[in-house]
């Protein structure tokens, strides 16, 4: 009972709980998701949907990555102060932001999906795909922010629900589509797996805009201020301004981030297949080793990161309320836990795979290239675990410009594993540039917030 109690008095623990769960069932889903589509389209089906995620990331990162974590670290607070006008101004400025630039992404991707297809994806196959996914921008853009203010209140249990919801979705009408398409004697394409991406966010965004209403329709009866006005909407004109120009302050350098870390992903996803065709590997095989590697491989190794990835997406409106408290013990104790935590966690998962790796890529993707490919992928769970972690909690300290210089520095080090030894040792020049941009970002990553935690909240400065 004790133990329970507990839980519930923190929001970081009941979140995490809450979320690890959601998220472990929907990996499960999601996992047995793509054996399904690895057994239907095989390996380069595979390879070509996967190509396209890069373009989709761009979409997400220029629309409403920055603003989802903006809106965040902006309402964290609203527990404590209770200022529902301003949690709703920033609801607004944020939708408002978001939808603007997904309309403009899918306007762009649609019209222009097979020049991007052709010239900078080089795999014309890839347009049906870009055009299908455009639609669901908007939709994932409002949501998003959605779950950015329900994540900063630190109520987990919308978002939880609509990812058990949007995977349920996906699978589903993907199999529908499937069996529908299979009863005609026509033959399925890769492009439905995108058509189940569109319903997923669609159906997610239904939900987050009802979630929305119904809670501020209650919080209404809470702000005398607004009942007093004697209308439904809370008052936008005081502060609207300066709440814009908050967002896009904290929101630019992070879309920024994202942007260019998507770009040079995008750069890193077009060069393999070309690199391992200089290696000596035709279009098809080349096609196919990607897709083994980053639609097989690397969602196995991922597959235990829902619990990192809970923490991670809490720790950033747990630290930043912290802040704003000045509790500086609160936030060393908060990076020392994170830290350790995330390499024994990291370790764990690491001995799994190399125990077990092998087995699990002949038994869930017949293919023992998989196998390989885990077994060298495992020593960089715990260095990714840790990386997740710190790079959450430098965002909570309002250090976006840091994270973004340290991801950048990632990337560009695996690109030069790709640019010169992929061509010499194919695929194997990749994986050892994940793992030495790994090793060198999680030193980085423990040195930089060492430094702000420990010089910064020393002096009790806020950290900006």
């Amino acid at each position: 009972m004790r133990l329970i109690s507990r839980f519930k008095k923190s929001p970081l623990i009941a979140g995490t709980l809450i979320l690890t769960a959601t998220s472990f069932l929907t990996r499960i889903i999601g996992f047995f998701y793509r054996i399904f589509l690895s057994q239907i389209f095989g390996e380069e089906g595979m390879g070509i949907f996967q190509l396209t995620a890069p373009v989709m990331a761009l979409a997400f990162s220029f629309s409403a990555a920055g603003l989802q974590t903006s809106v965040s670290r902006y309402v964290a607070g609203e527990p404590s102060t209770r200022d529902y006008p301003f949690s709703f101004r920033i609801l607004i400025t944020g939708g408002t932001l978001a939808c603007l630039l997904s309309f403009l992404c899918t306007g762009i991707t649609y019209y222009y999906s097979d020049d991007i297809a052709s010239i900078l994806l080089k795999e014309s196959r890839c347009a049906p795909i870009l055009r299908i996914s455009a639609l669901s921008f908007p939709f994932s853009a409002i949501h998003s922010i959605a779950k950015g203010y329900f994540y900063g209140i630190k109520n987990t249990k919308l978002p939880a629900a609509t990812q058990l919801i949007e995977q349920l979705i996906r699978v589903s009408s993907v199999y529908l589509i499937y069996l529908h398409l299979a009863a005609q004697g026509k033959e399925p394409t890769i492009a439905i797996a995108v058509v189940g991406v569109v319903l997923e966010e669609f159906v997610s965004f239904l939900i987050s805009i009802a979630a929305l209403s119904i809670r501020f329709q209650k919080l209404w009866l809470l702000c005398p201020a607004c009942a007093s006005s004697g209308s439904i909407h809370f008052p936008l004109k005081r502060g609207y301004l300066s709440v814009t120009a908050g967002l896009m302050r904290m929101a630019f350098p992070l879309t920024l981030n994202r942007i260019v870390i998507n770009l040079l992903q995008s750069v890193e996803a077009v060069y393999i297949p070309t690199a391992l065709r200089t290696y000596g590997l035709n279009q098809s095989a080349a096609l196919s080793t990607y897709g083994v590697l980053t639609g097989m491989a690397l969602p196995l190794i991922l597959f235990p990161s829902a619990l990192i990835s809970s923490v991670c997406v809490l720790l950033l409106p747990t630290v930043a309320e912290a802040q704003t408290r000045s509790d500086y013990t609160a936030i060393r104790r908060t990076v020392s836990r994170a830290i350790r935590y995330s390499t024994y966690f990291g370790i764990f998962c690491t001995t799994g795979f190399l125990l077990f790796g092998r087995l699990a890529g002949k038994l869930l993707f017949h293919s023992s290239m998989a196998g390989g490919f885990i077994l060298t992928l495992s020593f960089i769970c715990p260095f990714m675990y840790i990386t997740s972690t710190l790079a959450s909690i430098l965002n909570g300290l309002g250090k976006t410009g840091v994270t973004f210089c340290l991801n950048v520095s990632g990337l560009l080090i695996r690109l030069l594993f790709v640019f010169f030894l992929v061509p010499h040792f194919g695929i194997r020049g990749y994986l050892w540039g994940l793992l030495v941009s790994e090793l060198i970002l999680t030193f980085a990553d423990i040195a930089v917030v060492r430094y702000f935690t420990q010089s910064y909240c020393t002096e009790k400065s806020v950290i900006l």
